[in-house]
C-alpha cells in the first residue's frame, strides 16, 4: 500500500479539527474526500503534506512521514494542487513549470516532462510567455495541475480543482485528469464540492462530517446511496 493513515488527528491551534481518521490509497487509485464545507477535508491534504499539527500514523512508500517538513515530503513524491490555484501570478506559464521542477536536477526530464505537459494542456502551450495572472480561470486551474506534474509525483493532492470554473471546463479538466492517471499510474486524492463528478472519477469516496470518516465504499456505492443523494447529489 503506497499511503496508510491510521487514527490520524489535526489541530490548528488548540482546535481539534480532524479525530481519528483512516484509510489507504495505492498506486493509481483515484479516491476522493467528500464532506460539507468543515468537515475536515482540506485539513486532511493539508495534513498529509506536513501543513498542520497531527497526531496519528502517516506512512507513504514505507516511511512514517507524520512530523516531517513539506518540502521532505514534496521529495518522496506528494504534489499538493491548493484551492485557489496558488500560481505565480507575475510568472510566466513556463516559469511556472520549470519552478514546480525546483527539487529535480535532469534537465533533460524537466524539458520531456514541460513538453508533455503542453501536450496534456494545449492551451498552456499557447499562453507559454504569458504571465499566469493574466490567464483564465480555467486555464490558471490547469497551470497549478501542471506545475504539480513536474514533480513526477506518485501522489497527487487536490483541493476543489472545479471551484469558480465554467461547467465546460471542469468537464474538460477532470476529463485531462482521468487521462493522466491512466497514462501515468499517479494516484490522486481529491476534494471536491462537485460531489457527483468526483464519484464519476474516482473509484472509492470517503464521506467526512465534523473531522470524522462516517461513510466510506466503491463511489458507485456511494453514490447510489439515498442520504448522500439527497445532500449532496440534489435527486
Amino acid at each position: 500500500m503506497m499511503l496508510e493513515v491510521r487514527g490520524l488527528d489535526a489541530y490548528y491551534g488548540e482546535t481539534w479539527v480532524l479525530r481519528g481518521v483512516s484509510f489507504d490509497l495505492d498506486q493509481g487509485h483515484i479516491r476522493t474526500l467528500l464532506g460539507a464545507n468543515g468537515a475536515g477535508k482540506t485539513t486532511i491534504l493539508r495534513a498529509l503534506c506536513g501543513m498542520v499539527r497531527t497526531a496519528g500514523e502517516i506512512v507513504f512508500d514505507g516511511k512514517k512521514v507524520a512530523g516531517w517538513a513539506t518540502e521532505d515530503i514534496a521529495r518522496l513524491g506528494v504534489a499538493h494542487v491548493p484551492e485557489g490555484r496558488g500560481t505565480f501570478v507575475r510568472m510566466t506559464v513556463e516559469e511556472n513549470l520549470q519552478l514546480g521542477a525546483m527539487t529535480r536536477r535532469d534537465r533533460a526530464g524537466i524539458a520531456q516532462d514541460i513538453e508533455r505537459t503542453y501536450e496534456q494542456f494545449p492551451r498552456l502551450r499557447e499562453r507559454r510567455t504569458q504571465q499566469a495572472g493574466t490567464l483564465s480561470g480555467g486555464e490558471q486551474q490547469m497551470l497549478a495541475v501542471g506545475r504539480a506534474l513536474m514533480l513526477r509525483p506518485r501522489l497527487l493532492l487536490l483541493d476543489e480543482p472545479s471551484f469558480g470554473l465554467a461547467p465546460l471546463i471542469v468537464e474538460e479538466l477532470f476529463a485531462i485528469l482521468r487521462r493522466i492517471n491512466a497514462e501515468t499510474g499517479v494516484a490522486m486524492l481529491i476534494v471536491e464540492q462537485n460531489a457527483a463528478l468526483a464519484l464519476e472519477l474516482a473509484e472509492h469516496a470517503y464521506l467526512l462530517e465534523t473531522g470524522r470518516i462516517v461513510m466510506h465504499g466503491p463511489a458507485a456505492e456511494i453514490a447510489a446511496d439515498e442520504g448522500v443523494r439527497r445532500s449532496y447529489l440534489g435527486y
